[in-house]
C-alpha cells in the first residue's frame, strides 16, 4: 500500500496590488508586471511534485515515499528560474542533513558535508559520492569536484543520506547525483545573460530537442566574477553535450561529454579572526605575495547503454577523461630551502602542485524482476571499476627572491588509484511491507612510483590496498496509504585520499600506516502526507565511526594525517513541503546533529603534542541548521519567493578552543517571470541575497595550521538576468 504521487497545481492569476499590500518594493512589483501577457500553458511547468521518482539508493525507479532511507530530489527545471546556475549550493540549500557552502573561493570548490561526512575537506569534496549522468565525479580515493556539474542542463539532483549510501562504496557518507535533461520535442535555441554584484556576469547559449529520433542537448556558458573578497577573480567556461538514441524499441544509447576550464583562478585563502573583524573582504598578505591561484582544465565523456529483456534490464556504462591542475600555494620560501641545521627541507615537495590526471571506468548492471511468494522481487547485480593515474609534479613557488612563480622541480611521481566493486541489491514488496537489502565489496589500491630521487630525498614509492564489505538492510511498513514508517542499518568505510597518504608524520614518506575509517549507521523515520497538499519527512539517525582520519600535524606548509579513535554522530532531520493555498507554497527543513569525538586522541600542533579530549565537537559541523522558503505566485508564471537560512556556529579545530565561526541567519529574495509569444519564450530574474546585509563567516577551513580558518560570506548582493528561447 503506497501513496500516489501528489502535485501542487499552478496558481490562478492574482492582482499585482497584492504585491504592494505585502510591502514588496515597487521596483519588484513593476518587474512582475512584465509577465502580464503570457501563455497560461507555461504555468504547469512549475508544479511541485511531493512524491518524486528517484533512482539513487535503489538503482531502480521508485517513489521516494517508499524507500527505507532519506532521499530528496530537487527539480532543477523549477530551480533554474530563480537562481544563477553557477553553484550546486544554490539548489541544495534546503535539503536536510546536507551542509553545502559556497566558499567564495572558486579555486577550492564548494564545501559539502552530509551528516558530518566530508566536513574536514580543505578543498574539493570528500566523504560524499558525486555522480553525474551515471559517471563518477569523485576520484576512486573519494576526492570529488562539484564544479564539474553542469546546472544549466540539469533535470534534477538527488541527495541521499543514511545507511544505504554505503552501497555506493568508498567515501559514500552520502550520495549527490545529478541527472541532465534528455532532448525532447521540437528543437529550440536559447540564450541568457546575467549580471550583478562583485563584477559577476554569466552568458550562456544552448540548443536542445529531438530530430529524426535523436535527442540532443548542447550547452556552453562563461561565468566571470571579481569575487566578493579581494584576490578572488574567476573565469569559468563550461560546455556540455548529450545525444540520446533508440537503436530499437528495446534499447537506448546515451552519449555525454562535458568540459570545464578555469584559467588562473585566484585563491583568497582563509583569514584570521582579526583580519575578518577588520575587513571581511580582505585577504592575508601571503595570498598576494605568492599570487595564490589555480588553473583547471577538465574534459570527460561517457556512454550508457540499456536494453530490456522482457521485465529485465541490462545497463552498461563507460567513461574516460583528463584533468589538468596547476596550483600556486603560499608555502613560505624559507621552509623549502635546506640548511645545515635543517637538511630535511630537501625533502619538501615545493609550493606549486602540477598534475595531469587520466581516468576511466566501466560499469555493468543487471536488473531482474520476479514474483516471489505473494510479493514482487527486484534484484540488481552489478560491478563498477574505476581507475585514475596522475602524472604529478611539484615545484618551488619562487625563483630567487621572486615569489609566486614556478621554480625548481621538487617532486615527480606517478600516482595510480584503482577500485573494483561488485555489489548486489534486492527489493521485495509484500503487502504493506517492503524489504530492501544490499551488499558491496570494495577493493581500493594506491600506488606511488617516485621518480624524484635526489640527495637525501630517497625513494618514497609505496603502495597500499584496502578492502571492505559494506552491507545495508532496510524495511518499510505502510501504516496507511499516506503514512510509511521505516528502519535501516548499514556499514560503511572511507579510505584515506591520496593527499592524506602522501606524507608520513615520521619521515615524510608514503603514509602506509594510515588505516581507513569504518562506520556503523542506523536510521528510523516516517514519511507521511497531511491532507492532499503537504508532505512531512522525519528521521533520527546514529553513526558510530572508528579510526576517524584526522590531522596528525601541520608545519612548513605540509599537513600529515593519522587515525583517531571513535566518533559519534547522532541527530534528527525534518522536512516539510506544502501548498498552503492555490498560489502559495512553502518548504522547510531542520537538522540537529551532535557530532563529537567519543575517545580522546593526541595530535601534534607545532612542536607540541596536544590531547583532544572525548566530548569535543567535530569541527566544521553545525549543531543546528534550518531552511525555510515561502513562494507566492501573484499571477501565472510569476514567482516571488523569500528564503531563510540559519547555520549554527562552527568549531574550526579539534581543540575547540579557537574562535568558533559564529552562527548566522540570512534572508534572500528572488523574483522570476516568464512570457510566451508564439514560438518565443522570454524569462527574467531578479535576486537579492543577504537582504539585511548580515556580516557572517560562510565556511571554515578546518585545522588550518596558520589560524586562517575563516572564509567570509558576502554582504548584500543583487543579480538580474534575462533569457530568450525560440522553438522551431
Amino acid at each position: 500500500m503506497t501513496a500516489t504521487p501528489r502535485a501542487v497545481s499552478a496558481p490562478a492569476p492574482r492582482p499585482i496590488a497584492r504585491l504592494l499590500r505585502l510591502g514588496i518594493p515597487g521596483a519588484l512589483a513593476g518587474f512582475a508586471c512584465v509577465a502580464g501577457a503570457q501563455d497560461a500553458a507555461t504555468a504547469d511547468q512549475s508544479a511541485v511534485t511531493l512524491n518524486p521518482v528517484v533512482v539513487t539508493g535503489s538503482r531502480v525507479e521508485t517513489n521516494s515515499f517508499d524507500l527505507p532511507f532519506s532521499v530528496d530530489a530537487v527539480d532543477m527545471r523549477a530551480n533554474q528560474a530563480g537562481n544563477l546556475g553557477v553553484n550546486a549550493s544554490e539548489a541544495l540549500a534546503g535539503v536536510p542533513g546536507l551542509v553545502i557552502q559556497n566558499r567564495q573561493n572558486y579555486a577550492q570548490d564548494l564545501q559539502i558535508s552530509v551528516r558530518g561526512f566530508g566536513a574536514r575537506a580543505a578543498f574539493g569534496v570528500r566523504g560524499v559520492k558525486l555522480i553525474a549522468d551515471g559517471i563518477p565525479a569523485s576520484n576512486p580515493d573519494g576526492q570529488g569536484q562539484a564544479a564539474t556539474f553542469n546546472l544549466d542542463t540539469a533535470e534534477r539532483i538527488e541527495v541521499m543520506r543514511g545507511p544505504f549510501s554505503t552501497v555506493y562504496g568508498n567515501h559514500a557518507g552520502g550520495v549527490i547525483q545529478l541527472f541532465s535533461r534528455t532532448g525532447e520535442g521540437a528543437p529550440r535555441m536559447r540564450a541568457s545573460v546575467l549580471g550583478g554584484s562583485w563584477g559577476t556576469t554569466k552568458i550562456g547559449v544552448g540548443l536542445e530537442g529531438e530530430q529524426s529520433g535523436v535527442g540532443f542537448i548542447v550547452d556552453a556558458s562563461r561565468f566571470d566574477t571579481d569575487g566578493y573578497r579581494d584576490h578572488s577573480k574567476t573565469r569559468r567556461d563550461q560546455g556540455f553535450a548529450k545525444l540520446s538514441f533508440r537503436p530499437d524499441e528495446d534499447s537506448t544509447l546515451t552519449l555525454v561529454a562535458n568540459g570545464l576550464r578555469q584559467p588562473d583562478t585566484q585563491d583568497p585563502l582563509g583569514v584570521t579572526w582579526a583580519s575578518y573583524q577588520r575587513n571581511p573582504r580582505a585577504v592575508e598578505d601571503v595570498a598576494k605575495q605568492y599570487n595564490t591561484r589555480k588553473s583547471i582544465h577538465h574534459l570527460q565523456g561517457g556512454a550508457t547503454y540499456e536494453r530490456r529483456f522482457g521485465e529485465d534490464r541490462l545497463q552498461l556504462s563507460a567513461y574516460t577523461g583528463r584533468r589538468s591542475v596547476t596550483q600556486y600555494q603560499s608555502i613560505p620560501r624559507i621552509v623549502q630551502i635546506p640548511t645545515a641545521d635543517n637538511p630535511e627541507r630537501a625533502r619538501h615537495a615545493g609550493g606549486v602542485v602540477d598534475f595531469d590526471r587520466d581516468f576511466y571506468g566501466l560499469g555493468a548492471r543487471w536488473i531482474a524482476q520476479r514474483s516471489l511468494g505473494d510479493g514482487e522481487l527486484t534484484l540488481t547485480v552489478g560491478l563498477d571499476y574505476d581507475r585514475s593515474e596522475d602524472d604529478r609534479r611539484g615545484y618551488e613557488n619562487f625563483i630567487g627572491t621572486t615569489l609566486g612563480v614556478k621554480g625548481n622541480l621538487r617532486r615527480k611521481e606517478i600516482d595510480t588509484i584503482t577500485s573494483t566493486d561488485p555489489y548486489i541489491q534486492a527489493l521485495w514488496k509484500q503487502g504493506p511491507w517492503q524489504w530492501s537489502a544490499g551488499v558491496r565489496h570494495s577493493r581500493v589500491a594506491f600506488k606511488v612510483d617516485d621518480r624524484y630521487i635526489v640527495g637525501i630525498n630517497g625513494d618514497d614509492s609505496g603502495s597500499a590496498r584496502y578492502s571492505e564489505t559494506t552491507p545495508a538492510l532496510g524495511v518499510v511498513y505502510a501504516l496507511s496509504p499516506v503514512t510509511n514508517v521505516y528502519a535501516s542499518a548499514g556499514l560503511g568505510f572511507e579510505t584515506p585520499t591520496l593527499n592524506e597518504l602522501s606524507y608520513s608524520p615520521a619521515d615524510g614518506s608514503f603514509n602506509l600506516g594510515l588505516k581507513p575509517s569504518t562506520s556503523r549507521q542506523a536510521e528510523l523515520g516516517i514519511k507521511t502526507f497531511v491532507g492532499d497538499s503537504t508532505r512531512v519527512n522525519a528521521a533520527v539517525f546514529r553513526i558510530e565511526t572508528e579510526d576517524e582520519i584526522v590531522v596528525a600535524g601541520s608545519s612548513g606548509g605540509r599537513t600529515t594525517f593519522k587515525n583517531a579513535g571513535k566518533t559519534l554522530r547522532q541527530g534528527l532531520e525534518m522536512a516539510l513541503e506544502s501548498e498552503l493555498a492555490h498560489n502559495l507554497t512553502a518548504r522547510a527543513s531542520f537538522t540537529y546533529l551532535k557530532a563529537e569525538y567519543d575517545e580522546a586522541f593526541t595530535t601534534r600542533i607545532g612542536m607540541a603534542d596536544v590531547t583532544i579530549p572525548a566530548g569535543n565537537r567535530l569541527p566544521g559541523i553545525p549543531k543546528l541548521s534550518a531552511y525555510a522558503e515561502l513562494a507566492w505566485k501573484p499571477i501565472e508564471a510569476v514567482t516571488l519567493a523569500g528564503e531563510l537560512i540559519y547555520r549554527d556556529k562552527l568549531e574550526v579545530h579539534d581543540r575547540n578552543i579557537d574562535r568558533a565561526a559564529p552562527s548566522y541567519t540570512l534572508f534572500n529574495l528572488r523574483l522570476s517571470a516568464e512570457q510566451q509569444q508564439g514560438p518565443w519564450t522570454f524569462g527574467q530574474l531578479l535576486r537579492i541575497d543577504n537582504v539585511f546585509d548580515r556580516k557572517h563567516v560562510g565556511s571554515v577551513i578546518v585545522g588550518d595550521s596558520n589560524g586562517r580558518y575563516y572564509e567570509p560570506g558576502p554582504e548584500r548582493s543583487w543579480y538580474a538576468g534575462a533569457s530568450a528561447s525560440y522553438r522551431f
